[in-house]
C-alpha cells in the first residue's frame, strides 16, 4: 500500500509538471475540517486544489480524532477514523499527496485551553502544576523525557497515517519555549538543544520505520540573534545547535511572514530538502518565490534538488479558509488575506500571472 501512495505521487508530480515549473512542491497548509463540513471539503479538495495546482496539502488534525488507541485524548467535534480515510481517498484522486500533522512537544495549549494530550495526561507536561489556566505562558510543552510520553503519540501518529494511507507526517515542533524548565524533574539544567534534538530523533526514528517522511516546522534550528529575527520565527532560547544532531532526510518548513528571509539557503546548505512557508501577505510569499527558484536555477544540481518549493500557510478554521477563497467577506480577515495570497502565488506558479500585490503587512502579523 506505501508503495502504490508513493508512485501515485510521483506520477502526479509528472503529470502536473506544466502547472508548478520546476517545483516539486506546490503545497498548502491547512487545519482539519470539522465533521460538518467534510462535503465542503470534498468539494474543496477535488476542485479547488487541483485547478490551482496544489499536489501537497498538509493537513492539521492534533488531537481532533477518535483515536481508538487513546480515546481519551479527543477534542469535542473530533473526526472519526472513517472520515480521515474519506479525506486521504479524495486527496488521491485530487492526484494530492495529503501529509497529516500533530503539531508535537509545543503547541500543547492555547490561550486558557490545554488540549488533549496533557488534559488526558497531565503527567506528561514539563511544568505540572505551574502556570494555572495557562496564564503567563504562550504554549505548554510536554516533557520529552516523560517514560511513557511517546508510547501515546506514538499510537496516534501511526493510527492518523494508517487511515490517511500518507506517506509522510508533519511533526510541528515550531515555537517551542518551554524546555529544559529548571522544574522538571528530568530536564532541569539540560542543554535545550540537546533535548531539542533528541525529540527530533526520536520521533524520526519511529517514522523511518514506518517509511515515513518527516516534516516540521523549522523556526527552532535557526538563532534569533545571529539572523536579527527574534523568538518567533527563530531560537533564543538555545535550540538552534540542534541542527548538527538532526537527520538531514527531515523536509524543513521555513516560515516567515514579514520579510523573505533567505534562511532557505540555510538549511539547504546544511543538507536538508527545504519549502518556504508564507502565510497572508502576498508580496513576501513572492519574494520567497523567487528566491526558491533563483537559487534552483543557479546551485549545483545536488543542492538544487534540496529547494523543493513552497508551502502556503493559512492559520484560519478550514471553513473559513475556504469561504475566504469563495469571496465571502464574512470569513474574517486573517482568512480573507491568507487566501488572496494563496491566489496571488500559485496563479505565478500556474505562470498565468497576477492580479497585483498586497501591500505592507498588517500590523497584527505574527513577530
Amino acid at each position: 500500500m506505501r508503495r502504490a501512495v508513493l508512485t501515485m505521487f510521483v506520477f502526479s508530480l509528472a503529470a502536473g509538471a506544466g502547472l508548478g515549473g520546476e517545483l516539486p512542491v506546490r503545497g498548502l497548509h491547512v487545519s482539519a475540517p470539522m465533521p460538518d463540513d467534510l462535503e465542503l471539503a470534498e468539494r474543496f479538495i477535488k476542485e479547488v486544489l487541483p485547478a490551482q495546482g496544489v499536489n501537497v496539502l498538509v493537513m492539521s488534525f492534533g488531537y481532533r480524532v477518535q483515536y481508538e488507541s487513546h480515546p481519551e485524548v479527543a477534542e469535542e467535534n473530533s473526526l472519526s477514523l472513517e472520515q480521515v480515510r474519506r479525506l486521504g481517498a479524495w486527496c488521491r484522486e485530487a492526484g494530492v499527496r495529503l501529509i497529516p500533522e500533530i503539531n508535537l512537544l509545543g503547541h500543547q495549549s492555547w490561550r486558557e485551553r490545554t488540549y488533549g494530550l496533557l488534559r488526558a495526561h497531565p503527567e506528561f507536561d514539563e511544568t505540572p502544576g505551574k502556570y494555572p489556566n495557562n496564564e503567563g505562558i504562550y504554549c505548554r510543552s510536554y516533557c520529552p523525557r516523560h517514560p511513557k510520553v511517546h508510547e501515546v503519540i506514538f499510537d496516534l501518529i501511526d493510527e492518523l497515517t494508517l487511515a490517511a494511507e500518507a506517506d509522510g507526517f508533519h511533526a510541528g515542533m515550531d515555537e517551542v519555549f518551554i524546555l529544559a524548565d529548571p522544574d522538571c524533574p528530568r530536564c532541569q539544567g539540560e542543554d535545550p538543544a540537546v533535548l531539542f534534538a533528541e525529540e527530533v530523533r526520536r520521533i524520526h526514528t519511529h517514522l523511518a520505520r514506518r517509511g515515513l517522511e518527516m516534516w516540521m516546522w523549522s523556526d527552532r534550528f535557526l538563532d534569533g540573534a545571529v539572523t536579527g529575527i527574534g523568538k518567533w520565527q527563530a531560537s533564543l532560547n538555545g535550540t538552534q545547535a540542534a541542527i548538527r544532531d538532526v537527520p538531514r532526510d527531515i523536509v524543513m518548513c521555513d516560515w516567515h511572514y514579514r520579510r523573505a528571509e533567505p534562511t532557505a539557503a540555510y538549511f539547504a546548505s546544511h543538507g536538508f530538502p527545504v519549502v518556504s512557508s508564507p502565510w497572508r501577505d502576498a508580496s513576501v510569499a513572492l519574494d520567497q518565490l523567487r528566491m526558491i527558484r533563483l537559487a534552483r536555477e543557479n546551485a549545483s544540481p545536488e543542492l538544487a534538488s534540496l529547494f523543493r518549493g513552497v508551502l502556503q500557510t493559512t492559520w484560519a478554521p478550514f471553513r473559513s479558509f475556504v469561504e475566504a477563497y469563495e469571496g465571502k467577506t464574512s470569513a474574517g480577515l486573517n482568512a480573507l488575506q491568507a487566501a488572496e495570497c494563496f491566489r496571488e502565488l500559485f496563479a505565478r506558479l500556474r505562470g498565468a500571472g497576477l492580479t497585483h500585490a498586497t501591500s505592507a503587512p498588517p500590523a497584527s502579523a505574527p513577530q
